[in-house]
């Protein structure tokens, strides 16, 4: 495992308490026709009863617990709340909140708010957001994949900035005819980006000092800035259940763009994104083939290097959003591995579906879901200042400039799913790299599919 990949029990935590401990609990659990709370034989009914509906409150509270030798001791806690009401719209929810706080001991953390209801106004859907993501630790491979050398003999500070992210986000969805639909949105980025600050890192020169020596990342640019990102495009979507699809499609077009009315440094783009997302059942319910087609890229403007990484969606899975690497797009690979103008990647897994069950008033069952993961640069960011600076410093080329072609990145591994109510996805994953230019291995554990 690399010295980035977080050696984590989040999820296993999670699934542990959600699985023993009362405090996980719901409010109403009732279930139809009052079957279970007047059986003893609790799974046995439960497991008989086609006609289960969660109604009330269900209410998660996970410990985050962690530990990296970068940044230190995660301590923390996150919050998963739905409301059901009276179970009509079963599985879907009426309401969903999410909150976590979470603190690294060397100074790095995630404070972040999130809501989701298609029933708070009427005809349209609501997502916001609000997060802060301050990391000492931000990983940073350079631009355009193979074109930038990793070199595993270095140590992580070598490849590494300090980034603190202020990220507050509204989107709305509206429907058109049949299961076309109509999205916009607003967003608020605050980057505070520079030089990684761990003292053991002091002194030595990183990845990012070599980049901005030789104008790969600009003076102006270099520690950040803020701006306002407006999106809009077209959805599809036939899903027969979002947070865990068996059967259905999923696409949408967005264009988005940041005019350069805060900081005035000339950094206003257009950018556009593509995502196709098919889930194919193979076996009644049992057994889904589920890939995903994505492609993201600059149109026109010149957009600052620190948002290239970020991958613009109206529902964001996992609360960072940096592609392409990493446990959001490629599985096993190193975080940010693969940044450019312009970025493709697929994602495909089978997802057996082997046994559900009833316990402390919850529905669940497990999922087992190997994957294959692809991406690469289609479209490169500031090669030729990269080539440049390779040919002017003959000591530090190596690390700047490989002199090798992009080609596509490929990862595999395996997964495991505990399921709650349809809605609540508890995650480990692990994925290995085809290519050691793109690290050893990433053990994930988080909430949600990737997709």
């Amino acid at each position: 495992m690399t010295s980035n990949t977080k050696t984590t029990v989040t999820a296993v935590c999670a699934a542990f308490i959600m699985l023993t401990c009362p405090s996980a609990y719901d409010v109403h659990a009732a279930v139809s026709e009052g079957s279970y709370r007047k059986s003893g034989r609790h799974e046995t009914v439960a497991r008989q009863d086609s006609t289960y509906r969660k109604r009330g409150w269900s209410i998660a509270p996970i410990p985050a617990l962690s530990y990296s030798s970068d940044l230190g001791f995660q301590l923390g806690a996150i919050i998963d709340a739905y409301w059901f009401g009276n179970g009509d719209t079963y599985p879907e929810y009426l309401h969903k909140f999410t909150a976590e706080a979470c603190y690294f001991t060397k100074g790095s953390g995630i404070y972040y708010l999130f809501y989701d209801s298609k029933y708070l106004l009427p005809g349209l859907r609501l997502t916001a957001s609000a997060s802060y993501l301050p990391n000492t630790m931000m990983a940073f491979y350079g631009f355009n994949g193979y074109m930038a050398p990793y070199d595993r003999s270095r140590n992580a500070g070598f490849y590494a900035v300090d980034r603190n992210q202020l990220r507050i986000m509204a989107d709305f969805q509206g429907k058109i005819k049949g299961a076309f639909g109509w999205a916009a949105g607003i967003g608020f980025f605050d980057y505070d980006t520079g030089r990684i600050k761990v003292g053991k890192y002091e002194g030595q020169t990183t990845l990012y000092d070599l980049y901005r020596t030789y104008g790969i990342i600009r003076e102006d640019e270099s520690r950040g800035g803020s701006h306002i990102e407006l999106r809009a495009g077209i959805v599809f979507d036939t899903r027969d259940n979002e947070p865990d699809p068996k059967r259905g499609i999923y696409s949408d077009f967005l264009l988005y763009g940041s005019p350069d009315i805060i900081n005035g440094r000339g950094y206003s783009y257009l950018k556009g994104s593509f995502s196709f997302r098919h889930y194919v059942p193979l076996f009644r319910d049992r057994i889904t083939l589920a890939y995903r087609l994505c492609w993201q890229g600059t149109i026109a403007g010149n957009a600052p290097f620190y948002v290239q990484q970020n991958y613009t969606t109206l529902f964001l899975k996992q609360i960072n959003s940096d592609i392409l690497g990493g446990a959001i797009s490629l599985r096993g690979i190193l975080y940010n591995r693969v940044v450019g103008n312009g970025m493709a990647w697929a994602n495909a897994e089978v997802r057996f579906r082997l046994f559900g069950f009833r316990f402390i008033g919850q529905e669940w069952y497990i999922v087992l879901n190997p994957f294959l993961d692809a991406g690469m640069v289609t479209d490169k960011f500031r090669a030729t200042e990269m080539i440049a600076a390779a040919a002017n410093d003959t000591a530090n080329a190596p690390a700047i400039y490989s002199g090798a072609s992009e080609r596509p990145h490929l990862s595999g591994g395996i997964g495991i799913k505990f399921v709650m109510n349809r809605n609540m996805v508890l995650s480990v994953e692990y994925g290995m790299p085809f290519d050691k230019r793109d690290g050893n291995n990433g053990l994930y554990l988080n909430l949600n599919y990737v997709f």
